[in-house]
């Protein structure tokens, strides 16, 4: 058994969830999300929780087996608690504000970047500095989280850049260090 797809998937109160053949549509507080999986896993839903069985031994099988669980749980947790991803951005001049629903950002060059998320994505600016993605799809949060990165990704010599709030970034000597022998 797959260590990750024998595990029930328990259902918070509030979350309903409807199975038809392969199309799971969960509803919650937070919205609603819908997908479709893979025809050969078999979803079936119990008393206050939903389990993901495989129709054989097959490596194939095998590693849908975790992955359909995986799916499954995202949807509950996105519907019952939503997603959330922090990014931090790192630099002099560099700051970001809210117009609407589009992110304004100066990130030193010679204009400023504006990005406008996709649908059932919210973008929130607490403060300059920081940049808060949320969202009830984790797929949806972390590709818009991975979209606002790339405009500036944090680089090793100064560290200045947009970065995740837990991202490590690994710093390098520059040539003056190096040379000295330092």
């Amino acid at each position: 058994m797959s260590r990750v797809g024998k595990n029930p998937i328990p259902l918070p109160a509030g979350v309903q969830v409807d199975i038809k053949g392969n199309f799971v549509k969960v509803a919650g507080p937070k919205g609603e999300l819908q997908r479709h999986l893979h025809a050969e896993m078999i979803i079936e839903a119990g008393d206050g929780e939903l389990v993901v069985k495989r129709p054989s031994e097959s490596k194939q099988h095998k590693s849908l087996h975790g992955l359909t669980r995986t799916l499954l749980a995202n949807m509950v947790e996105g519907v019952s608690r939503g997603f959330a991803r922090d990014l931090e951005m790192e630099g002099v001049e560099y700051k970001a504000e809210l117009k609407g629903k589009t992110l304004v950002m100066s990130l030193g060059y010679s204009h400023q970047i504006r990005y406008n998320p996709m649908a059932g994505v919210t973008v929130e600016v607490p403060d300059p500095k920081k940049i808060t993605v949320k969202g009830i799809d984790k797929q949806k949060v972390g590709q818009v989280a991975a979209e606002i990165r790339a405009f500036r990704p944090p680089e090793p010599y100064k560290g200045k850049g947009i970065r995740y709030k837990d991202e490590h970034v690994r710093r390098k000597a520059g040539k003056a260090a190096v040379g000295t022998g330092l």
